[in-house]
Protein backbone atom coordinates (compact mmCIF):
# COMPACT_ATOMS: atom_id res chain seq x y z
CA UNK A 1 0.00 0.00 0.00
CA UNK A 2 1.48 3.18 -0.86
CA UNK A 3 1.20 6.15 1.29
CA UNK A 4 -1.31 8.08 -0.60
CA UNK A 5 -3.67 5.17 -0.31
CA UNK A 6 -3.52 5.87 3.42
CA UNK A 7 -6.52 7.16 5.43
CA UNK A 8 -5.16 10.66 6.87
CA UNK A 9 -4.61 10.34 10.39
CA UNK A 10 -3.51 13.19 13.33
CA UNK A 11 0.18 13.15 13.95
CA UNK A 12 1.07 14.05 17.49
CA UNK A 13 4.77 14.94 18.92
CA UNK A 14 6.24 15.66 22.81
CA UNK A 15 7.90 18.65 23.17
CA UNK A 16 10.09 17.95 25.52
CA UNK A 17 11.81 21.14 27.47
CA UNK A 18 13.19 20.52 30.73
CA UNK A 19 10.43 20.91 33.01
CA UNK A 20 7.46 21.70 31.39
CA UNK A 21 6.13 24.89 29.04
CA UNK A 22 4.75 26.05 32.32
CA UNK A 23 6.84 28.89 33.88
CA UNK A 24 6.04 27.48 36.89
CA UNK A 25 6.53 23.54 36.10
CA UNK A 26 9.97 23.39 38.19
CA UNK A 27 8.59 24.70 40.84
CA UNK A 28 5.54 22.19 41.15
CA UNK A 29 7.72 19.02 40.35
CA UNK A 30 8.70 16.61 42.90
CA UNK A 31 12.77 16.99 41.73
CA UNK A 32 13.45 20.36 40.42
CA UNK A 33 16.19 19.05 39.56
CA UNK A 34 15.20 16.03 37.55
CA UNK A 35 16.14 17.30 34.35
CA UNK A 36 19.28 16.23 34.92
CA UNK A 37 18.57 12.69 35.54
CA UNK A 38 18.30 10.24 32.38
CA UNK A 39 15.45 8.64 34.10
CA UNK A 40 13.65 11.40 34.27
CA UNK A 41 13.83 11.85 30.45
CA UNK A 42 13.37 7.61 29.70
CA UNK A 43 9.71 8.04 31.57
CA UNK A 44 8.81 10.89 29.53
CA UNK A 45 10.02 8.23 26.78
CA UNK A 46 7.94 5.50 27.88
CA UNK A 47 4.74 8.21 28.38
CA UNK A 48 5.01 9.04 25.01
CA UNK A 49 5.16 5.73 23.60
CA UNK A 50 2.34 4.50 25.96
CA UNK A 51 0.39 7.08 24.04
CA UNK A 52 1.70 6.12 20.59
CA UNK A 53 2.87 9.59 19.84
CA UNK A 54 4.64 9.89 16.75
CA UNK A 55 7.85 11.64 18.28
CA UNK A 56 9.61 13.22 21.33
CA UNK A 57 10.74 16.60 20.64
CA UNK A 58 13.91 18.41 22.28
CA UNK A 59 14.09 21.71 21.37
CA UNK A 60 17.69 23.48 22.16
CA UNK A 61 19.60 26.75 22.49
CA UNK A 62 22.74 28.64 23.95
CA UNK A 63 21.06 30.72 25.74
CA UNK A 64 20.96 30.75 29.83
CA UNK A 65 18.16 31.19 32.15
CA UNK A 66 19.01 32.46 35.27
CA UNK A 67 14.98 31.62 36.39
CA UNK A 68 14.14 28.40 35.03
CA UNK A 69 15.65 25.29 33.65
CA UNK A 70 15.40 24.72 29.80
CA UNK A 71 17.56 23.27 28.04
CA UNK A 72 20.83 21.57 30.01
CA UNK A 73 21.65 18.60 28.28
CA UNK A 74 22.56 18.27 24.52
CA UNK A 75 19.77 16.55 23.15
CA UNK A 76 21.31 13.48 21.78
CA UNK A 77 22.53 12.32 25.59
CA UNK A 78 18.65 12.15 26.68
CA UNK A 79 17.37 10.85 23.13
CA UNK A 80 19.73 8.22 23.08
CA UNK A 81 18.77 7.35 26.87
CA UNK A 82 14.80 7.27 25.37
CA UNK A 83 16.12 5.18 22.27
CA UNK A 84 17.39 2.52 24.51
CA UNK A 85 14.14 1.66 26.57
CA UNK A 86 11.69 2.87 24.01
CA UNK A 87 10.74 0.85 20.42
CA UNK A 88 8.81 3.01 18.32
CA UNK A 89 8.64 6.65 19.47
CA UNK A 90 10.28 9.13 17.13
CA UNK A 91 13.37 11.28 18.50
CA UNK A 92 13.51 14.69 17.12
CA UNK A 93 17.19 16.46 18.41
CA UNK A 94 17.38 20.06 17.16
CA UNK A 95 20.67 21.64 15.89
CA UNK A 96 21.49 24.99 14.72
CA UNK A 97 22.90 25.66 11.43
CA UNK A 98 24.10 28.80 12.42
CA UNK A 99 26.92 27.33 14.97
CA UNK A 100 27.18 23.55 13.78
CA UNK A 101 28.91 22.32 10.66
CA UNK A 102 26.90 20.28 8.17
CA UNK A 103 29.29 17.33 8.74
CA UNK A 104 28.70 17.03 12.34
CA UNK A 105 24.50 17.68 12.43
CA UNK A 106 24.52 14.89 9.20
CA UNK A 107 27.47 12.89 11.62
CA UNK A 108 25.08 12.67 14.95
CA UNK A 109 21.84 12.64 13.47
CA UNK A 110 22.36 9.32 11.52
CA UNK A 111 24.25 8.33 14.37
CA UNK A 112 20.90 8.35 16.15
CA UNK A 113 18.67 7.07 13.03
CA UNK A 114 20.68 3.81 13.15
CA UNK A 115 21.21 2.46 16.79
CA UNK A 116 17.44 3.50 17.62
CA UNK A 117 16.42 1.61 14.27
CA UNK A 118 15.11 4.36 11.80
CA UNK A 119 13.50 7.07 14.56
CA UNK A 120 15.44 10.39 14.46
CA UNK A 121 14.62 13.48 12.84
CA UNK A 122 16.52 16.41 13.02
CA UNK A 123 14.85 20.20 13.35
CA UNK A 124 16.62 22.75 11.69
CA UNK A 125 16.63 26.09 13.05
CA UNK A 126 18.50 29.08 12.23
CA UNK A 127 19.66 30.50 16.10
CA UNK A 128 17.96 33.90 16.99
CA UNK A 129 19.57 34.80 20.52
CA UNK A 130 21.85 37.76 20.07
CA UNK A 131 23.88 36.03 23.46
CA UNK A 132 24.42 33.16 21.41
CA UNK A 133 26.81 34.28 19.39
CA UNK A 134 29.38 35.67 21.93
CA UNK A 135 29.26 31.62 23.09
CA UNK A 136 30.86 31.25 19.68
CA UNK A 137 33.76 34.04 19.46
CA UNK A 138 30.85 36.50 17.38
CA UNK A 139 30.21 40.09 18.25
CA UNK A 140 27.38 39.28 17.03
CA UNK A 141 24.74 37.21 14.71
CA UNK A 142 24.08 37.71 11.03
CA UNK A 143 21.02 39.19 9.65
CA UNK A 144 17.98 37.20 9.51
CA UNK A 145 18.50 36.45 5.44
CA UNK A 146 22.06 35.58 5.84
CA UNK A 147 21.44 32.95 8.42
CA UNK A 148 18.35 31.33 6.74
CA UNK A 149 21.37 31.41 3.35
CA UNK A 150 23.41 29.43 5.51
CA UNK A 151 20.73 27.00 6.82
CA UNK A 152 19.43 26.56 3.78
CA UNK A 153 23.20 25.40 2.17
CA UNK A 154 23.14 23.45 5.12
CA UNK A 155 20.27 21.18 4.57
CA UNK A 156 21.51 20.93 1.15
CA UNK A 157 24.85 19.70 2.21
CA UNK A 158 23.37 17.37 5.24
CA UNK A 159 20.78 15.84 2.61
CA UNK A 160 23.87 15.41 0.22
CA UNK A 161 26.02 13.64 3.26
CA UNK A 162 22.48 11.09 4.49
CA UNK A 163 22.24 9.69 0.81
CA UNK A 164 25.92 9.16 0.20
CA UNK A 165 25.33 5.25 1.23
CA UNK A 166 23.09 3.36 -1.20
CA UNK A 167 20.82 0.64 -0.06
CA UNK A 168 23.15 -2.49 0.40
CA UNK A 169 26.53 0.12 0.76
CA UNK A 170 27.56 -1.85 3.61
CA UNK A 171 28.18 -5.32 2.81
CA UNK A 172 30.47 -7.02 5.92
CA UNK A 173 30.36 -10.26 4.15
CA UNK A 174 33.24 -12.21 6.60
CA UNK A 175 33.79 -14.95 4.39
CA UNK A 176 34.73 -12.92 0.83
CA UNK A 177 36.20 -10.32 2.63
CA UNK A 178 34.39 -7.44 1.61
CA UNK A 179 33.12 -5.01 3.97
CA UNK A 180 31.53 -2.04 1.54
CA UNK A 181 30.87 -1.76 -1.84
CA UNK A 182 32.57 1.29 -3.50
CA UNK A 183 29.74 1.52 -6.62
CA UNK A 184 27.36 2.61 -3.75
CA UNK A 185 28.71 5.21 -2.04
CA UNK A 186 29.16 8.86 -3.45
CA UNK A 187 31.44 10.91 -1.58
CA UNK A 188 29.38 14.69 -1.39
CA UNK A 189 31.63 17.50 -3.80
CA UNK A 190 30.61 20.23 -2.51
CA UNK A 191 32.25 24.12 -2.39
CA UNK A 192 29.48 26.48 -1.40
CA UNK A 193 29.36 30.21 0.56
CA UNK A 194 29.33 28.92 3.34
CA UNK A 195 30.92 25.52 3.87
CA UNK A 196 33.27 23.26 1.64
CA UNK A 197 32.63 19.81 2.12
CA UNK A 198 34.27 16.58 0.21
CA UNK A 199 33.92 13.24 0.76
CA UNK A 200 31.45 10.89 1.89
CA UNK A 201 29.39 10.07 5.31
CA UNK A 202 31.07 7.38 7.81
CA UNK A 203 28.06 6.68 8.95
CA UNK A 204 25.57 3.90 6.69
CA UNK A 205 21.88 4.07 5.92
CA UNK A 206 19.33 3.66 8.43
CA UNK A 207 16.11 1.45 8.16
CA UNK A 208 14.07 4.50 7.06
CA UNK A 209 16.78 5.75 4.48
CA UNK A 210 17.50 8.86 6.32
CA UNK A 211 16.69 10.74 9.00
CA UNK A 212 13.47 13.20 8.79
CA UNK A 213 14.08 16.50 8.24
CA UNK A 214 12.12 18.85 9.96
CA UNK A 215 12.11 22.18 10.22
CA UNK A 216 11.20 25.29 12.79
CA UNK A 217 10.24 28.48 12.06
CA UNK A 218 7.34 31.32 10.43
CA UNK A 219 9.30 34.21 8.34
CA UNK A 220 9.20 33.91 4.90
CA UNK A 221 12.50 32.44 4.58
CA UNK A 222 11.60 29.75 6.88
CA UNK A 223 8.52 28.74 5.49
CA UNK A 224 10.71 28.75 1.69
CA UNK A 225 12.95 26.06 3.58
CA UNK A 226 10.17 24.19 4.61
CA UNK A 227 8.09 24.05 1.64
CA UNK A 228 11.63 22.88 -0.75
CA UNK A 229 13.06 20.94 1.44
CA UNK A 230 11.65 19.59 5.16
CA UNK A 231 9.05 16.28 5.95
CA UNK A 232 7.46 18.32 8.26
CA UNK A 233 7.59 22.24 10.05
CA UNK A 234 6.54 23.16 13.31
CA UNK A 235 4.91 26.25 13.58
CA UNK A 236 3.22 29.17 15.27
CA UNK A 237 -0.61 29.77 15.01
CA UNK A 238 -3.34 31.35 17.12
CA UNK A 239 -6.41 31.52 15.14
CA UNK A 240 -7.96 28.47 12.61
CA UNK A 241 -7.52 31.10 9.83
CA UNK A 242 -4.10 31.94 10.27
CA UNK A 243 -3.09 28.10 10.58
CA UNK A 244 -5.19 27.74 7.32
CA UNK A 245 -3.40 30.16 5.80
CA UNK A 246 0.04 28.95 6.69
CA UNK A 247 -1.08 25.36 5.73
CA UNK A 248 -1.88 26.39 2.27
CA UNK A 249 1.15 28.65 1.48
CA UNK A 250 3.73 25.71 2.58
CA UNK A 251 1.40 23.20 0.69
CA UNK A 252 1.33 25.60 -2.38
CA UNK A 253 4.93 26.02 -1.91
CA UNK A 254 6.13 22.03 -2.11
CA UNK A 255 3.84 21.20 -5.00
CA UNK A 256 6.05 24.44 -6.66
CA UNK A 257 8.82 22.64 -6.20
CA UNK A 258 7.48 18.98 -7.35
CA UNK A 259 7.07 17.69 -4.16
CA UNK A 260 3.63 15.95 -2.83
CA UNK A 261 1.77 18.41 -0.53
CA UNK A 262 1.01 15.13 1.64
CA UNK A 263 4.85 14.71 2.17
CA UNK A 264 5.41 17.71 4.38
CA UNK A 265 3.66 17.77 7.46
CA UNK A 266 2.55 20.87 9.33
CA UNK A 267 2.19 20.19 13.12
CA UNK A 268 1.88 24.08 14.69
CA UNK A 269 2.35 23.92 18.69
CA UNK A 270 -0.49 23.33 21.23
CA UNK A 271 -0.10 24.05 24.78
CA UNK A 272 -3.51 22.26 26.58
CA UNK A 273 -4.10 21.87 30.42
CA UNK A 274 -6.34 19.73 30.85
CA UNK A 275 -8.94 18.50 33.86
CA UNK A 276 -11.44 15.62 34.47
CA UNK A 277 -14.26 18.80 34.35
CA UNK A 278 -13.37 22.15 32.91
CA UNK A 279 -13.07 23.76 36.63
CA UNK A 280 -10.66 21.35 37.75
CA UNK A 281 -8.58 22.11 34.21
CA UNK A 282 -9.44 25.84 34.89
CA UNK A 283 -7.83 25.51 39.04
CA UNK A 284 -4.86 23.71 37.52
CA UNK A 285 -4.41 26.80 35.15
CA UNK A 286 -4.84 29.28 37.56
CA UNK A 287 -2.55 26.91 40.07
CA UNK A 288 0.35 27.54 38.09
CA UNK A 289 -0.62 30.86 37.07
CA UNK A 290 -0.46 32.20 40.57
CA UNK A 291 2.88 30.10 41.58
CA UNK A 292 4.68 31.56 38.52
CA UNK A 293 3.40 35.26 38.67
CA UNK A 294 3.48 37.56 35.67
CA UNK A 295 6.64 39.06 35.93
CA UNK A 296 9.26 36.77 34.25
CA UNK A 297 6.66 35.85 31.21
CA UNK A 298 5.94 39.64 30.84
CA UNK A 299 9.83 40.12 30.16
CA UNK A 300 9.59 37.00 27.67
CA UNK A 301 7.13 38.46 25.64
CA UNK A 302 8.27 41.91 25.59
CA UNK A 303 11.56 40.47 23.96
CA UNK A 304 10.00 38.34 21.26
CA UNK A 305 7.81 41.38 19.91
CA UNK A 306 11.30 43.36 20.00
CA UNK A 307 10.02 46.00 22.77
CA UNK A 308 11.45 46.53 26.61
CA UNK A 309 9.44 45.45 29.76
CA UNK A 310 8.45 48.45 31.06
CA UNK A 311 6.77 49.52 27.55
CA UNK A 312 4.11 46.43 28.53
CA UNK A 313 1.18 47.00 31.00
CA UNK A 314 -0.75 44.24 32.55
CA UNK A 315 -4.27 45.75 32.26
CA UNK A 316 -4.07 47.84 28.52
CA UNK A 317 -3.34 46.99 25.41
CA UNK A 318 -0.25 46.10 23.31
CA UNK A 319 1.43 49.56 22.69
CA UNK A 320 0.84 49.18 18.80
CA UNK A 321 2.84 52.63 17.89
CA UNK A 322 5.82 51.08 19.64
CA UNK A 323 5.30 47.92 17.66
CA UNK A 324 5.39 49.47 14.93
CA UNK A 325 8.45 51.51 15.24
CA UNK A 326 10.32 48.16 16.98
CA UNK A 327 9.74 46.86 13.19
CA UNK A 328 11.64 43.45 12.84
CA UNK A 329 13.71 43.29 15.99
CA UNK A 330 11.43 40.79 17.83
CA UNK A 331 13.51 37.65 18.15
CA UNK A 332 11.12 34.95 16.57
CA UNK A 333 9.12 36.52 13.63
CA UNK A 334 6.66 33.51 13.70
CA UNK A 335 6.15 33.81 17.10
CA UNK A 336 5.92 38.00 17.44
CA UNK A 337 3.35 37.40 13.82
CA UNK A 338 0.81 35.35 15.79
CA UNK A 339 0.74 36.61 19.31
CA UNK A 340 0.30 39.88 17.57
CA UNK A 341 -2.74 38.42 15.12
CA UNK A 342 -4.40 36.91 18.45
CA UNK A 343 -4.22 40.46 19.91
CA UNK A 344 -5.46 42.65 17.35
CA UNK A 345 -8.12 39.87 16.65
CA UNK A 346 -9.39 39.59 20.16
CA UNK A 347 -8.48 43.10 21.41
CA UNK A 348 -6.89 41.65 24.32
CA UNK A 349 -4.80 43.43 27.22
CA UNK A 350 -1.36 42.29 27.92
CA UNK A 351 -2.68 40.35 30.94
CA UNK A 352 -5.32 38.49 28.76
CA UNK A 353 -2.53 37.69 26.34
CA UNK A 354 -0.56 36.14 28.85
CA UNK A 355 -3.20 34.13 30.59
CA UNK A 356 -4.32 32.73 26.98
CA UNK A 357 -0.79 32.52 25.98
CA UNK A 358 1.77 32.42 28.19
CA UNK A 359 4.85 31.09 26.03
CA UNK A 360 4.03 31.53 22.72
CA UNK A 361 1.35 28.67 21.65
CA UNK A 362 -1.95 28.84 21.58
CA UNK A 363 -3.06 27.42 25.24
CA UNK A 364 -6.29 25.66 25.50
CA UNK A 365 -7.85 24.81 29.06
CA UNK A 366 -10.52 22.61 29.11
CA UNK A 367 -11.56 18.87 29.37
CA UNK A 368 -10.02 16.08 26.62
CA UNK A 369 -13.83 16.05 25.12
CA UNK A 370 -13.14 20.20 24.89
CA UNK A 371 -9.65 19.79 23.60
CA UNK A 372 -10.28 16.92 21.29
CA UNK A 373 -13.48 18.96 19.69
CA UNK A 374 -10.95 21.90 19.03
CA UNK A 375 -8.07 19.64 17.72
CA UNK A 376 -10.67 17.73 15.60
CA UNK A 377 -11.72 21.49 14.02
CA UNK A 378 -8.34 22.45 12.92
CA UNK A 379 -7.50 18.68 11.78
CA UNK A 380 -10.37 18.36 9.70
CA UNK A 381 -10.48 22.17 8.44
CA UNK A 382 -6.80 22.21 7.03
CA UNK A 383 -5.24 23.95 9.53
CA UNK A 384 -2.81 21.20 10.50
CA UNK A 385 -1.87 17.64 10.05
CA UNK A 386 -1.30 17.52 13.64
CA UNK A 387 0.54 18.98 17.04
CA UNK A 388 3.42 19.67 18.45
CA UNK A 389 2.39 19.12 22.13
CA UNK A 390 3.47 21.26 24.75
CA UNK A 391 3.07 20.18 28.49
CA UNK A 392 2.23 22.19 31.30
CA UNK A 393 4.47 20.40 33.73
CA UNK A 394 6.53 17.06 33.53
CA UNK A 395 5.46 14.15 34.13
CA UNK A 396 1.75 14.27 35.14
CA UNK A 397 0.77 16.73 32.60
CA UNK A 398 2.04 14.22 29.90
CA UNK A 399 0.29 11.46 31.70
CA UNK A 400 -3.08 13.41 31.10
CA UNK A 401 -2.38 13.70 27.54
CA UNK A 402 -2.11 10.21 27.28
CA UNK A 403 -4.76 8.65 29.37
CA UNK A 404 -7.09 11.90 28.35
CA UNK A 405 -6.49 13.69 25.66
CA UNK A 406 -5.29 10.27 23.47
CA UNK A 407 -7.80 8.04 23.89
CA UNK A 408 -10.64 10.50 22.99
CA UNK A 409 -8.67 11.29 19.58
CA UNK A 410 -8.70 7.52 19.12
CA UNK A 411 -12.38 6.70 19.85
CA UNK A 412 -13.06 9.73 17.19
CA UNK A 413 -11.31 7.65 14.56
CA UNK A 414 -8.71 10.70 14.26
CA UNK A 415 -5.12 8.77 15.95
CA UNK A 416 -3.65 5.41 16.09
CA UNK A 417 -4.27 2.87 18.60
CA UNK A 418 -1.44 1.01 17.68
CA UNK A 419 1.80 1.57 15.44
CA UNK A 420 1.78 0.48 12.07
CA UNK A 421 5.79 0.71 11.58
CA UNK A 422 8.80 1.08 13.60
CA UNK A 423 10.41 4.13 11.59
CA UNK A 424 9.39 7.39 12.10
CA UNK A 425 9.15 7.65 8.88
CA UNK A 426 6.28 5.68 8.65
CA UNK A 427 4.65 7.42 11.81
CA UNK A 428 4.29 10.42 9.93
CA UNK A 429 3.19 8.40 6.65
CA UNK A 430 6.08 9.86 4.50
CA UNK A 431 7.74 7.83 1.72
CA UNK A 432 11.33 6.65 1.75
CA UNK A 433 13.65 8.98 0.04
CA UNK A 434 14.69 8.30 -3.21
CA UNK A 435 18.86 9.06 -3.79
CA UNK A 436 18.64 11.94 -6.57
CA UNK A 437 20.51 14.07 -3.98
CA UNK A 438 23.32 11.42 -3.38
CA UNK A 439 26.72 13.18 -4.00
CA UNK A 440 25.39 16.43 -4.94
CA UNK A 441 24.94 19.56 -2.82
Amino acid sequence: MTTAARPRRLHLNVNVNSSGRHPASWRVQPDPLGFLDLGYFEEIGRLAERGRLDAVFFSDGFDHSETRPWQALDPFVPLTAVARVTEHVGLVATQSSSFQHPYNIARSTASLDLVSGGRAAWNVVATRAPEAARLFGLDDLPDHDERYARAEEAVRVVLALWESWEPGALVADQASGTFTDPARIHPVAHDGTHFRVHGPLNVPRSPQGRPVLLQAGGSPQGTALAARYADAVFSVSHTLPAAQGFYRTVKSAAAGHGRSPDQVVVLPGLFPVLGGTEAEARERKAWLDGVAGFEGELESLSGTLGLEPGDLHLDRPLPWDLLERAGGRGRSLGFAAAILDLASREDLTVRQLLERNPNGHRSLVGTPEQVADDVEAWFTGRGADGFNLNVDAFPDGLTAIVDGLVPELQRRGLFRTEYEGTTLRSHLGLEEPGHERAGVA
